[in-house]
């Protein structure tokens, strides 16, 4: 009889003894790694559902309206002093001023009305002020016309000291061309239309005469090396053009372009770049015929004019250079802001927004690339009589006919935005039509914000679509083999040699693509296409040999490694594609494909382009789709296989209609997350393109992607700005795009598998 060993029979009756305590132990870890499953995946749930939810918070406020609401109303500070010929504030809306008609400037408070100085302009006795003009908002230059034929131009300023920690803004007014009164000509005849802009180096006025001329005088300053001594230099001229129906002028800052326009809307504009001989550019109508002009003035930046009528109409009208790159004006878009003649416009100093009044005090704030109306208020119940912005748009004056002062506050912060700017195209300055563009940020405050998000989803998608037309292929027939054909010692090199690539950091991916490969594709063009085309063929006509030799010859090789013999293949041919590249081009292309392309097909060739791009993000996303689609075609079961063959199906057609169908939900999902990687993919984007956010199909042009626009312009940024909460948009449409096309992918990924499960 064989001998008991006791210690494995006391071990026995311990494990009994034991049962229920290990039981319980192991039902108490089942518990923690159920519980722990369910909080881990709630929790990712939670975590996504909180960062939409915070995108969604930060990019709301974009799309609300503008508020206004008055805050103070009372009589017109010294209304004894005279009419009020211009209604303006200062930037903290703490001080108001109005210049009237007997020369006088009332500074006042905006809460109260309180009057806090009064400055005189210094009008002769004995002459009357027949004209008023102001300058470019940002500099406070004004300009009073007198009976007589002279002119005086006045700067207002403020200055803000803090004494005992408290803010003082005292008003000052100083006089660039001097106190005295200058003369347009010598012969004394009253002004009746002024236009006037000054800056540091100089100043232009244009004046209409009372006896029907246009007269122009520039004033230059030039100061001495030797004393400082600064002295005016002076030139005059002329205007050769019927004046006695002029009612508008207009003179931009940069003193280079004048507008003279006509009650009935006919518009000329002249080249006034020479001082002495400007010259006419154009003739046309800019309001309807039968209809009044009613106001005239600039939008920021004096690229466009706002065209207000008797019909309550308010068109924008642009400097646009034609084909023929000559300058003309062109009307970009128009407002209905009333049914009431339009009285006053005012433009904003820092956006491309305006704010406009009509007879009946009916007040809209508008913003001119966006083409939203803010706000559409009645201020008052008698006729606006003067109106004035704020220079940070956030508040207003309007003076009614009653002798009433009117302070309203105005919440307007993102007027930039609406569905039209965002994604449809836009009529931008100086464009020559309507355009896709992405171009947030500029030095000046003159700059148009163009927040197209079109171009980088373009941009996002045609990336994706290149890198996956690089990575599907290799990837998937990839995979195929090394499940289905390959022996299993050489796919447990090549399955994690692929696999391992992933670990690759994309930042020296993309290091790689923009500093060697883009170099590299760009001088041997010709080379890359030469390879698309022999490398396939060569493979092709090997096999094709191969299957001749004798069999002894071919059993050399065991089954499943036969890829091996693909390499110096693919090696050779490779290099030898390089190799007759260079005198295939110079026979057929002239010496340069890049060169010909552009002279021939009219293709233009950026180093960094698409093409690297999908060769860059393609190996990068390779291996995902590969491992993915690896597993799952090598987990088909192997009864279904065998049955196929069985049934004298070839090993071919088993792949085709048993192996890939039932994979096919795997595959999907490979091809989706791989996708998904291409598609938020930033590094490799960024310094493999040249981030132009332009709309081009061709493989030789860059782009820019949500992810890599993200990425440059966010440090950028400021916070809460509209630049800020616009680059969260486009992040809540990269999030909402791979949230859609993952929820697409995993319903199809289920009805495949509820389809092909019964095999």
């Amino acid at each position: 009889m064989p001998e008991i060993d006791s210690n494995k029979i006391n071990s026995a009756f311990s494990c009994q003894g034991n049962r229920p305590l290990y039981r319980s132990w192991r039902r108490v870890k089942d518990a923690i790694a159920r519980y722990g499953v369910v909080a881990g995946g709630l929790g990712v749930i939670v975590a996504i559902v909180l960062i939409f939810f915070y995108l969604l918070y930060v990019v709301y406020p974009l799309f609300l309206s503008a508020e206004a609401e008055a805050i103070f109303k009372y009589t017109v500070p010294e209304k004894s002093l005279g009419r009020t010929l211009y209604l303006s504030v200062e930037e903290q809306n703490e001080v108001g001023v109005r210049f009237t008609d007997i020369g006088q400037a009332i500074y006042f408070e905006v809460e109260t009305g309180k009057l806090i100085d009064r400055k005189s302009i210094g009008v002769p006795e004995g002459v009357s002020i027949s004209s008023f003009a102001r300058g470019e908002n940002s500099q406070g230059v004004v300009a009073f016309g007198l009976s007589d034929g002279r002119f005086i131009v006045a700067k207002q300023q403020y200055k803000v000291t803090y004494p005992e920690d408290v803010r003082v803004i005292t008003p000052e007014l100083e006089f660039p061309l001097g106190e005295e009164p200058l003369a347009l000509d010598g012969q004394q005849s009253a002004l009746e239309k002024l236009a006037i802009q000054s800056d540091e180096d100089s100043s232009t006025i244009v004046a209409k005469t009372a006896d029907g001329r246009i007269l122009l005088a520039s004033f230059e300053r030039e100061e001495s090396f030797l004393d400082d001594e600064v002295t005016l230099e002076r030139s005059d001229s002329t205007l050769d053009v019927p004046a006695s129906a002029i009612k508008f002028i207009l003179l931009d800052k940069e003193q280079r372009n004048l507008y003279l326009a006509t009650q009935d809307g006919r518009l000329s504009s002249f080249d006034i770049s020479n001082k002495s001989s400007p010259m006419i550019r154009q003739h046309m109508n800019v309001v309807t015929a039968g209809l009044k002009l009613t106001s005239l003035v600039f939008l920021n930046g004096d690229l466009s004019l706002l065209v207000g009528d008797s019909s309550g109409l308010v068109a924008q009208w642009s400097l646009v250079r034609d084909e023929q790159n000559r300058p003309a004006m062109i009307k970009l878009r128009s407002f209905n802001v009333s049914d009431n003649p339009v009285t006053a416009i005012e433009s904003e100093q820092r956006r491309k927004g305006f704010i406009t009044a009509d007879v009946n005090s009916l007040v809209g704030i508008y913003h001119s690339t966006a083409e939203r109306q803010l706000v559409n208020k009645t201020v008052s119940s008698s006729a606006a009589v003067a109106l004035a912005l704020s220079p940070r748009a956030n508040a207003f004056l309007l003076e009614d006919a009653g002798g009433k002062i009117h302070a309203w506050r105005v919440d307007n912060e993102h007027p930039e935005v609406s569905l039209k700017s965002l994604w449809r195209e836009v009529w931008y300055e100086s464009y020559p039509k309507p355009d896709y563009i992405w171009q947030s940020s500029s030095a000046s405050n003159d700059f148009e914000p163009k927040f197209s998000l079109t171009p980088l989803v373009f941009g996002t998608l045609k990336a994706a679509f290149y890198a996956m037309l690089v990575a599907i292929p290799l990837a998937i027939c990839g995979a195929i083999y090394t499940a289905y054909f390959m022996a299993p010692k050489m796919r447990g090199y090549v399955k994690p040699s692929i696999e391992i690539m992933e670990a690759l950091p994309t930042v020296i991916l993309g290091f790689l693509a923009g500093l060697w490969l883009a170099p590299f594709v760009e001088q041997n063009l010709a080379g890359i296409f030469s390879v698309l085309l022999v490398v396939p063929i060569a493979v092709i006509v090997f096999a094709f040999f191969w299957q001749k030799l004798p069999e002894s010859i071919r059993h050399i090789i065991p089954i499943g490694w036969d890829a091996a013999l693909l390499i110096p293949v693919i090696l050779l041919n490779s290099w030898l594609a390089f190799v007759v590249s260079g005198p295939l081009e110079s026979t057929f292309f002239g010496g340069d494909l890049r060169v010909w392309l552009s002279s021939e097909m009219g293709i233009n060739y950026d180093q960094r382009n698409s093409l690297v791009v999908g060769m860059a993000m393609g190996f990068a996303i390779i291996p995902t789709i590969f491992s993915i689609a690896e597993d799952s075609i090598f987990s088909v079961p192997r009864h279904l296989t065998n049955g196929s063959l069985a049934l004298g199906a070839t090993p071919w057609q088993t792949m085709m209609r048993v192996v890939l169908l039932t994979a096919s939900p795997g595959i999907f999902s490979a091809v989706m997350i791989g996708f998904g990687r291409a598609v938020g993919e930033t590094m490799i984007v960024l310094m493999a393109t040249g981030n132009t956010p332009v709309m081009d199909l061709s493989i030789f042009q860059g782009m820019r992607t949500l992810s890599a626009n993200i990425a440059v312009e966010m440090p950028e940024s400021e916070v809460d700005s509209t630049h800020y909460r616009v680059l969260f948009l486009a992040a809540l449409v990269l999030f909402m795009f791979t949230f859609v096309f993952n929820t697409l992918a995993e319903i199809i990924r289920q009805r495949l598998r509820e389809r092909y499960s019964s095999l």
